[in-house]
This record gives structure tokens, C-alpha cells and sequence, in this order.
């Protein structure tokens, strides 16, 4: 018979066995502030929260999302403004300023994730922004093609900040169900930007000054736009909820308690090189990545929309309106998407999936209507515009599958480095032998679509099959026990018990975590 004083040393030996001290570079940034919290948070006080954070930085994040998309475009704008006459660009040189910019995202995308990852998340993009705010100013000076191509390097360095920014943010403030509305929200800014550049495009052909183009007040213009959002940024927007402006002492606890439920923490400052090998070993990673390239292929379009469209017959002021057109249909039905995919638990790959048949129907109408049916074929490029819902769905996607501050890092830089490769090969597409019908490049991108179809599904199938593995598997205790140093006040050290939700563990190591379909 076993006393009860042998019991009770049993218990106690095996507590010490499963403590495990963890170093507090090893740890969520949260650790700290939540160390051994506990208690539910009372949803009438997430809602608060939620919606002071919304009013903080989400208006923010919509603006710098329009005027990235602006500022990307003007080349396209540009296009029928004279900037190819005064500059004396040829077919190919006007390709390579589009592909140029995307080279050089891809080139610095990774330094941009680990500087996002080093350095306060919003001063790093708020210095990107005034530089290329400057870039951008500087496009009025050039009048070759070799000055452009050094501003648009640039700016696609500067740029390449942004969207990896933002879903590092969107991670940080919001549950995995509101990053799919809030990604989708501050991304079909693109098309406000697409409607906002047409205007604007719009007046500054009125614009008639001895000695300076209409283009070149489009520069001067959206670059000074770009400069006083750059101050905005820097003075207003937040590193992290930890230490948000905006938020108490209180409340930075509750916007941390509130994002719990993801299980991938808020941020942590020390890279882990076992999470980035994770991350490239790690068959998703590459899944996403694929799409992502295959998808923006088409977004060549953006540069040769205004062109296609005159080719159609229409004049200049009518291509610079109807091109507005289009930011309408990216923002209609990326706003209808992100909703369904938000109110319809595990459905994000079958509306993307749905969303991209629109586009496939448009580059056929394309392609078959006669040449002389301009408002058929003016419909048809409209509606290749419906997928890019599947993009958005995929961004805010792979943030929630993906858990471990390095390694989503890594994972983001990876699927923005595949969407420089498949925008900077697009615009290669259209040469001048294929003008005016463009066969072969509606071809391609009606092929890419079919395959970015295919690669959701596959996507989902693998996520799935990775929950039910772990739904059959038997709870993991390894992580159940981690405490970390607390130094007090007064001097003395204690230690604090983490919950496994703080600790930076990757999606792999944390068995609890269940993947969002």
C-alpha cells in the first residue's frame, strides 16, 4: 500500500520534470505583458477593443493601400499621358519599367521581412514610404528610359514593405476570422486607387503647361500625396498592440487576450533559423507560393488595361474614365468575397475558387467577340477583374495557417518574392506581333486561372487531411508547463508560467493548432 506522503512526492517529482524555463528571446513579445494570464475575456469588451483598433489603424491601412496601388500604376496611366513619346520609350523598354519594379521587390522582399521582423513594424514601413514617396516625385525628372528604370527600382524596393507589412500587422491586432475581412478591406483599396488614378489621370489632361507634360504632374502630384501619408504613418500608426499609442496598459492586455484563439502570438524580435528551415520544408509554404505566382501572371493587366482599352477605338478621355470601371468591379466583389468567406466557417478556398470563374468567362469573351463589338470586349477585360478575390482570400489565408514569428516571416516573404516572379514575367506577354487581339497573352492568363482553380483545391485538401492526423493523435503536454524570469520592481525574480499561445511555437510544433480552411 502506497502512503499518501509517497503520493504527494510522485506528484511533485514529476511537476518538477515537466517544468521547463524558457528564455525570454524565445518567447512571444506578449509573454511578458500576459505572463500567467488567465480568465475569459468578456465579448462585450473584445468588441470595444476590436473596434477602437479599427479606428486607429485600419483607416490608415486602407489609405496607404490606395496609394501604393496608385503609385504602382502610374506607369499605366502614364502611358497615355505621353510619357512613352517624351521619353521615347519603345514597346520593350515600356515591359521592362513594369517588370523592373517587380525584380526589385523580389530582390529586397526577404531583407524588407527581417527588417519588419528586427525593427518597430510601423516606423520601418513609415521610412520605406517617404522614400519612395521621392522615388516617385523624381519620375517627373527623367527623359529616357534609363532614369526610369532606376526610380521604379526604387520604388519596388520600397514598396516590397508594404503588403508584408500589413499582413504581419493584421496578425498581430485580429482574430483569423477578422483578418479575412480586414485584409480584404484594405486591399480592395486597389481598386478605389484604380477609380481615384482615373480622375486624376482625368485632370491632369487639362492640365497644359509650357515645358511640362501631363504625366509629369501626375508624378509630382500622387508623390506628394504619398510624402504627407509618410508623416501620417510615422506619427500615428502602431508597432504592435503591446504597445500601441491608442490602447491603456489595461487594454493592450485585452487586444493581446483577444487574439488568443489564433495561437500564433503577436511577434517575436529574435530570428530562429529552425523555424525558417521549417518554413521551406514545409509543403504549404510552396502550395501558396505557386498560386501566388501563377495568379498575378495576369496582373500584367494593370500596366496594358489603359492601352487595351484604347485599342478598342475609345479616345484618351474615355479610356481614362472607363478604366475607373474597373476599381469598381475589384472593390464590389472583393468586398462580396471576404464577407461569404468570413460568414461561412472553412470556406475560403471554394469562394475563391467560385470568384475566378468570372475571369475565365471574360478572357473567352475576349477572345471570340469580333473586334468591332468594342463594348462586348470592354466587358469581357472587366470581368477578368472579379478574381482577384482569390489573392486577397490566399494573403489572409496563409497568415492563419501559418504560426511562429520567423516562420511567418519567411512564409511571407516566400509568397510575395513567387507574386514578384509571376508580375514581373507578365508584361513580356504582350508583344507587338500579337496587337491588336493579344491572343496569345489571353490564352496564358486564362490557363493561369484554370491552375490557380486547381492549387486552392489541392490547398484545402492538404490543410484538411493535416487536422484530421492531428484529430486522431493524443494531447500534447510538452509545452504545458513553460515559465520564463520575471524581474519585479523591487529587484527580485520570479518565474511566471506562459501559456502555450505565447511561446512562438510553429504550427507543426503546436499540436493544439488546427488549420482554417
Amino acid at each position: 500500500m502506497v502512503s499518501s506522503s509517497e503520493t504527494e512526492e510522485k506528484v511533485e517529482s514529476k511537476a518538477i520534470a515537466e517544468h521547463v524555463e524558457v528564455s525570454t528571446n524565445e518567447v512571444d513579445t506578449a509573454a511578458t505583458l500576459f505572463a500567467d494570464g488567465s480568465g475569459e475575456l468578456d465579448p462585450q469588451e473584445a468588441a470595444c477593443i476590436r473596434k477602437k483598433i479599427d479606428r486607429h489603424i485600419l483607416p490608415l491601412m486602407c489609405i496607404l493601400y490606395w496609394v501604393q496601388f496608385m503609385d504602382k500604376t502610374t506607369l499605366g496611366n502614364s502611358a497615355i499621358l505621353g510619357i512613352r513619346t517624351t521619353t521615347h520609350l519603345t514597346t520593350n523598354q515600356y515591359n521592362w519599367l513594369g517588370t523592373i519594379f517587380y525584380l526589385s521587390y523580389l530582390l529586397f522582399e526577404y531583407p524588407q521581412n527581417l527588417a519588419l521582423q528586427r525593427f518597430p513594424v510601423g516606423k520601418w514601413m513609415s521610412c520605406n514610404i517617404l522614400i519612395w514617396s521621392i522615388a516617385l516625385c523624381c519620375h517627373a525628372a527623367c527623359t529616357n528610359f534609363a532614369g526610369l528604370f532606376v526610380v521604379r527600382l526604387i520604388l519596388g524596393m520600397c514598396e516590397g514593405s508594404i503588403t508584408a507589412g500589413f499582413m504581419i500587422v493584421s496578425s498581430m491586432f485580429y482574430t483569423r476570422n477578422e483578418q479575412t475581412l480586414r485584409v480584404g478591406y484594405w486591399f480592395l483599396m486597389n481598386g478605389a486607387a484604380q477609380i481615384i488614378s482615373g480622375f486624376i489621370s482625368f485632370g491632369t489632361l487639362h492640365i497644359h503647361t509650357l515645358g511640362f507634360e501631363p504625366w509629369q504632374w501626375l508624378m509630382i502630384i500622387t508623390g506628394t500625396i504619398t510624402f504627407i501619408l509618410a508623416i501620417c504613418f510615422f506619427l500615428f500608426f502602431p508597432d504592435s498592440p503591446t504597445n500601441a499609442w491608442f490602447l491603456t496598459p489595461e487594454e493592450r492586455v485585452l487586444a493581446v487576450m483577444r487574439i488568443k484563439e489564433n495561437q500564433t502570438g503577436v511577434e517575436n524580435k529574435h530570428f530562429k533559423k529552425e523555424q525558417m528551415i521549417e518554413a521551406l520544408v514545409d509543403p504549404k509554404t510552396w502550395m501558396f507560393a505557386l498560386f501566388s505566382a501563377i495568379d498575378n501572371v495576369p496582373n500584367s493587366l494593370t500596366n496594358q488595361q489603359t492601352l487595351i482599352i484604347a485599342s478598342f477605338g475609345f479616345t484618351d478621355l474615355q479610356t481614362t474614365l472607363l478604366s475607373c470601371v474597373n476599381g469598381i468591379v475589384e472593390i464590389l466583389t472583393i468586398w462580396s468575397g471576404v464577407k461569404l468567406a468570413a460568414r461561412y466557417p472553412n470556406s475560403r478556398a471554394y469562394v475563391a475558387i467560385i470568384y475566378f470563374i468570372p475571369n475565365i468567362v471574360g478572357v473567352i469573351v475576349v477572345n471570340v467577340l469580333p473586334w468591332s463589338d468594342s463594348v462586348g470586349l470592354l466587358i469581357g477585360v472587366y470581368m477578368t477583374g472579379v478574381g482577384t478575390t482569390g489573392f486577397v482570400l490566399s494573403l489572409s489565408w496563409v497568415s492563419s495557417v501559418t504560426a511562429g514569428h520567423t516562420k511567418r516571416i519567411t512564409t511571407n516573404a516566400i509568397m510575395l518574392s513567387a507574386y514578384c516572379i509571376g508580375n514581373a514575367a507578365g508584361p513580356f506577354m504582350w508583344q507587338e506581333k500579337y496587337k491588336p487581339r493579344n491572343h496569345i497573352p489571353w490564352a496564358v492568363i486564362g490557363i493561369c486561372y484554370a491552375c490557380c482553380m486547381l492549387l486552392l483545391w489541392l490547398i484545402r485538401l492538404h490543410l484538411n487531411r493535416q487536422n484530421k492526423l492531428r484529430d486522431t493523435q493524443p494531447h500534447d503536454d510538452q509545452y504545458d508547463n513553460a515559465y520564463i524570469e520575471h524581474i519585479n520592481n523591487d529587484g527580485t525574480v520570479d518565474e511566471v508560467k506562459v501559456q502555450k499561445e505565447f511561446l512562438d511555437l510553429t504550427d507543426l510544433q503546436n499540436l493544439d493548432f488546427r488549420y482554417v480552411l
